[in-house]
């Protein structure tokens, strides 16, 4: 056990070594305050940047209720990169306040947030069509990473956006030069539970728009299903233990609050932005190549290309690499600010 150990955290440690390349540029997109995958992945994703593996551009958010910008801009400033723009849907699918966004309003016995950030509300926030295009006219051409990890509104949105003062290029054609590939965790490809057509929830909470970015995306995509999140569940020993060097953590008390350990919650959208970011550590496998095409009820169909030059891959999970992945995310989800 000991050296089975041993070999879990060297491979942890490796995810945390600074990469000689130069850091992926990352925008993360995500309907927070639906699930507490998404806090877990925002934090993983400062964790990684103070490695000096990735850069987080800009955090667009799909859940439609003012305190999600307030508690993004929270995590941000607890991260130490308070100026990370945000921006907000408008007309979401999801406007009810969620169970953790309220930290942002938390405060000490003093009267002081317990997490200082800027934002008071999305209210003050631009809206997320706007904030993408301004992040990608200002990047080199093929150098974005675009992390979808809520609904597709905000992808959807911008493929229809039209020239601005940002780039004369329309949304599909702004996408198409800076976007190198679009990691999404959406849909279900294998069967969960006995079921072959698993109607995955980022997918049906806005399926028009779903159906919108599978037929018009531009550049490659690679999908996360349901099945990878739930087959690597982050361990509730982590919360109940790891986030203890500080008096207050915003992981561990969005965790509770949403639904208190003892429970292993899924880490759907930390495997997204996972593969985004360090895509050759060999954590997942790909498909093959094909094509994603999403019906009316919100299921998704992969179809596999003839010549080897679809679009679309999802990612596969091996059974034997699941301990080394959940190490990962333990390592990297815990590591002091």
């Amino acid at each position: 056990m000991v050296a089975l150990r041993s070999l879990l955290v060297s491979f942890a440690v490796a995810a945390a070594t600074v990469s000689s390349a130069a850091p992926v540029k990352i925008i993360f997109d995500t309907d927070i305050g639906n699930d507490v995958d998404d806090v877990l992945a925002l934090g993983m994703i400062h964790a990684l940047q103070t490695r000096g593996a990735c850069e987080l551009l800009a955090v667009t958010l799909t859940k439609d209720h003012p305190q999600a910008a307030a508690f993004v801009d929270a995590i941000n400033t607890f991260y130490g990169r308070p100026g990370i723009p945000i921006g907000v849907v408008h007309r979401g699918a999801t406007p009810d306040a969620g169970k953790f966004n309220r930290l942002a309003d938390e405060q000490n016995t003093d009267g002081t947030l317990r997490y200082p950030h800027r934002l008071k509300s999305g209210a003050e926030a631009p809206e997320a069509v706007g904030l993408l295009r301004k992040i990608l006219a200002a990047q080199p051409d093929g150098s974005v990473s675009l992390v979808q990890v809520g609904f597709f509104t905000n992808c959807a949105r911008l493929l229809d956006s039209r020239p601005d003062e940002f780039s004369p290029l329309n949304g599909r054609d702004l996408v198409r030069a800076k976007v190198k590939v679009l990691s999404v965790m959406a849909g279900a490809f294998q069967t969960v539970n006995g079921n072959t057509r698993y109607l995955e929830y980022n997918v049906i909470k806005d399926i028009p728009a779903a159906q919108k970015l599978a037929r018009e995306w531009p550049t490659s995509i690679v999908w996360s299903g349901f099945e990878i999140g739930i087959a690597a569940p982050y361990p509730h020993e982590s919360i109940e233990r790891d986030f203890n060097y500080l008096p207050h953590h915003p992981l561990k008390e969005a965790y509770v609050l949403y639904n208190p350990p003892p429970h292993d919650r899924p880490t759907w959208d930390l495997t997204s932005a996972l593969w985004a970011i360090l895509p050759d550590r060999g954590y997942f496998d790909l498909s093959p190549t094909g094509k994603v095409v999403v019906d009316d009820t919100g299921s998704t169909w992969f179809t596999t290309a003839k010549d080897g030059k679809g679009r679309d891959r999802y990612l596969v999970l091996d059974a034997l690499k699941v301990a080394r992945l959940r190490e990962a995310f333990v390592q990297l989800c815990t590591a002091p600010k």
